[in-house]
């Protein structure tokens, strides 16, 4: 038994290092490219509250007369835009709300956001996944193990509240292992209560258009808002914590 434990362990050992081959790689310099070619042509200039104030007529009348294909429009750019990870997703989502209302206006976000998150998702864990996994050794299988004992849990308080990046949530559960199924129910999901706030944000712009102030993300979020997404996220850790303090006394009653 023991040499065959052994031979198992030789067998592992002597597995070759899966190569970061440019085979592996080609979809995610793509990605790299176009988001290096889109702030190289200040692309992100475009995606401002000033810049929906300086359009919003000429984009009203398209979205008047081709209301359907004007919104597959906004969903596909919001999914291309998560998916290159570009800036001014926020301005996006309350465009989406100006434009469509709240209801609709989220519905695109969502479907859009969650589509680019998990393309890139697949994108990471088919390039990198497995070569850096086999680099980094017991410390990230660790870590991964951990993750996926409540990965839809974390994943949902990570998307509930933006504690990180959005494209860096996107990336990381990818190394950790974490399920399609998971990652794609717990971001459908997590993104919801923001996407609909920032979405019934962008309804209520007309009069501050109008107005001539000046437009800001900040001014927009008043801090009942955040207080509602925090409390949101809060809810989603309780079951983490729970389990947390399970295990505590457990250890507690094995060290007794």
């Amino acid at each position: 038994m023991g040499g065959q434990v052994q031979t198992e362990k030789d067998d592992q050992a002597a597995a070759p290092v899966p190569l970061l081959s440019l085979r592996r790689l080609w979809p995610l310099l793509v990605l790299v490219a176009g988001l290096i070619g889109f702030l190289a042509l200040d692309g992100d200039a475009y995606f401002t509250l000033d810049s929906l104030r300086l359009y919003r007529a000429d984009l009203a009348e398209y979205v008047d007369q081709h209301t359907v294909g004007m919104a597959l429009l906004f969903a596909a750019a919001y999914m291309v835009m998560v998916a290159f990870s570009l800036p001014g997703a926020l301005v996006m989502t309350i465009t989406c709300g100006f434009f469509f209302g709240s209801f609709v206006g989220a519905c695109l976000v969502v479907v859009g956001a969650t589509c680019g998150a998990t393309a890139i998702f697949l994108i990471a864990k088919t390039s990198l996944c497995d070569p850096l996994r086999a680099r980094a050794g017991p410390a990230l299988l660790k870590m991964e193990a951990g993750f996926q004992e409540n990965a839809f849990n974390y994943l949902l308080v990570l998307r509930l509240i933006p504690l990180f990046p959005f494209f860096l949530v996107n990336l990381v559960p990818a190394f950790l292992g974490v399920g399609l199924r998971d990652y794609v129910l717990a971001t459908f999901i997590g993104i919801i209560p923001g996407t609909f706030v920032f979405a019934q944000v962008g309804t209520g712009l007309d009069s501050i258009l109008d107005s001539g102030e000046e437009l800001s993300v900040a001014s927009l979020l008043r801090n009942d808002v955040l207080a509602a997404l925090i409390g949101l996220a809060v809810l989603a850790a309780l079951p983490l914590l729970y389990k947390f303090i399970q295990a505590h006394k457990q250890d507690q009653g094995k060290a007794i």
